[in-house]
C-alpha cells in the first residue's frame, strides 16, 4: 500500500523585489527543494504562488494620491458615499483615505453588528438585548457609541468607527445602517465598497435612484501617472504596503501560471499544474471571521485545475456497501467501487457530504493555511498526491 496521501509543502524563497524574474525563482525553489530534501516530483503536482509576491515582482503599487486623483476624475466635485466597507487597517484604511482625499466629502455607511467577512463591533447577544431592529434602525457614530459603549474589535482592539473617522477627519461623516438605500439620503454618488455582494448591492442602488455607483474594481482599473493598476479587480484584493501605498492584486496571473508550468516542464520533464493564490475560503469558529477578503481565492491557474472533485464518500460506502467485509477483501472492494464510479456523481448518495467546491478554492485554502500570513517565509506551496485516491 502507498501510505502517503496529500502532501502540502511550504517552500522557502529569497525576498522578492520589484522586477525579479519570479518564474525562474519559483522554479529554482521547487527543484532545489526536491534535490535538497530528497523527494521526487511528479506529473499533476501543484505549485501555488501567493499573490503577494506576484504583485510585488510586478511593482503593482498605488498611492493614496493616485486613488484620490482617480476618484476626483470619476466623481468630480461631489459628496461620495462609501457603502459597506470591511473593518480593516490592512485591507481598507488607505482606500478610504484616498477616496476622502479625492472627494468633496465622504459619507461612510457601516453595517452592524459586523462587516460582510465577520469583523464585528458588537456581539449578536448585545444586539438581541438592545431591542434594536438591525433591518431598520439607523445610527450616527455618536448615537451608536451611546447605545454600545464598547465597539472595539475582538482581536485587534481597534474601534473602527473612530479609526475611520480620524483617518478622514472633518471631511467624513459616518452612519451605521444595514439597508444600502440609506446612503442615498446623503448622496447619489456611491462607491460600493463591499466585496462579495458588490454586484447585487450596486444593482439595488441604481434601481433606487443612485446617479453614479462604482465598485472597488472600478477604482485604479487604469494607471494614474504611471502607477500600478488592475483592469479586472481595481483596488479589490489590495493590501497596505506602506503608510501611503497599497499593493494591488496582481495582474496577468493566468499567463504567469502557464509560464511557470512551461519552465517546470523544461527543467523536470513533469507537467505541473500551477496557480496564484490569495485568501483561502474558510471561517474562524471562535471569532466568526471569514478569511476571504480577496475577490477570488485564485486569480489565475492552469486548465488542469478547472472544475470540482468527483469523489465518493468513503465513510458511507464503508458503513453500507461493504459493511460485511473485512481486511483485504474490504480494501479490494472499496478500490473496485472507486474505479467504477460514475464520471459525474453530482446528486447521488455516494457523493453526499463531499462538498464539491471548486478545485482552485480548495487548493488555495490549503495553500493559505500552509503558508500563513506571518513569518514562515514560504510564499510557494508544492502540493503532491492531491489527485490520487484510495484506489490509486
Amino acid at each position: 500500500m502507498d501510505y502517503q496521501g496529500t502532501i502540502s509543502r511550504g517552500l522557502r524563497a529569497p525576498i522578492i523585489r520589484q522586477g525579479d524574474d519570479l518564474v525562474q525563482i519559483v522554479a529554482d525553489s521547487v527543484t532545489n527543494a526536491s534535490k535538497t530534501h530528497g523527494f521526487e516530483l511528479h506529473d499533476k503536482d501543484v505549485v501555488a504562488v501567493t499573490e503577494a509576491v506576484v504583485a510585488r515582482a510586478q511593482g503593482n503599487y498605488v498611492s493614496c494620491d493616485d486613488i484620490a486623483k482617480d476618484v476626483a476624475n470619476k466623481f468630480g466635485d461631489e459628496t461620495v458615499g462609501v457603502l459597506f466597507p470591511i473593518f480593516s487597517r490592512n485591507r481598507f484604511s488607505l482606500i478610504l483615505k484616498g477616496i476622502a482625499m479625492g472627494a468633496k466629502k465622504v459619507v461612510v455607511q457601516l453595517p452592524y453588528p459586523s462587516d460582510e467577512v465577520g469583523n464585528s463591533f458588537i456581539t449578536l447577544d448585545d444586539l438581541d438585548q438592545s431591542g434594536i431592529n438591525p433591518y431598520t434602525d439607523v445610527f450616527t457614530a455618536e448615537s451608536f457609541h451611546k447605545t454600545f459603549p464598547n465597539t472595539k474589535h475582538i482581536f485587534t482592539g481597534v474601534d473602527y468607527i473612530n479609526y475611520y473617522q480620524e483617518l478622514c477627519g472633518a471631511n467624513c461623516e459616518i452612519i451605521l445602517a444595514n439597508n444600502p438605500r440609506e446612503i442615498l439620503k446623503h448622496t447619489k454618488h456611491v462607491v460600493c465598497a463591499c466585496i462579495h455582494s458588490r454586484h447585487r448591492t450596486k444593482k439595488v442602488l441604481l434601481q433606487a435612484g443612485a446617479e453614479k455607483v462604482l465598485n472597488l474594481e472600478e477604482l485604479m482599473d487604469k494607471p494614474i501617472d504611471g502607477s500600478g493598476f488592475n483592469s479586472e479587480y481595481g483596488v479589490l484584493g489590495s493590501n497596505m504596503a506602506t503608510d501611503n501605498t497599497l499593493k494591488l492584486f496582481p495582474r496577468d496571473c493566468t499567463k504567469f501560471a502557464y509560464d511557470l508550468q512551461a519552465e517546470l516542464l523544461k527543467r523536470t520533464g513533469k507537467k505541473f499544474e500551477c496557480m496564484v493564490y490569495g485568501d483561502g475560503a474558510f471561517k474562524d469558529p471562535v471569532g466568526k471571521i471569514w478569511e476571504l477578503a480577496d475577490p477570488v481565492c485564485s486569480p489565475g491557474f492552469t486548465d488542469g485545475l478547472v472544475g470540482t472533485p468527483n469523489e465518493i464518500k468513503l465513510k458511507y460506502v464503508a458503513d453500507n456497501t461493504i459493511a460485511n467485509l473485512d481486511g483485504d477483501e474490504a480494501t479490494a472492494k472499496m478500490k473496485e467501487i472507486i474505479k467504477q464510479k460514475d464520471a459525474d456523481l453530482k446528486g447521488t448518495i455516494l457523493s453526499q457530504g463531499t462538498t464539491p467546491r471548486q478545485l482552485t478554492d480548495l487548493l488555495a485554502s490549503l495553500s493559505d493555511l500552509t503558508s500563513g500570513s506571518g513569518d514562515k517565509g514560504t510564499p510557494f506551496i508544492l502540493i503532491q498526491n492531491y489527485f490520487k485516491n484510495f484506489a490509486d
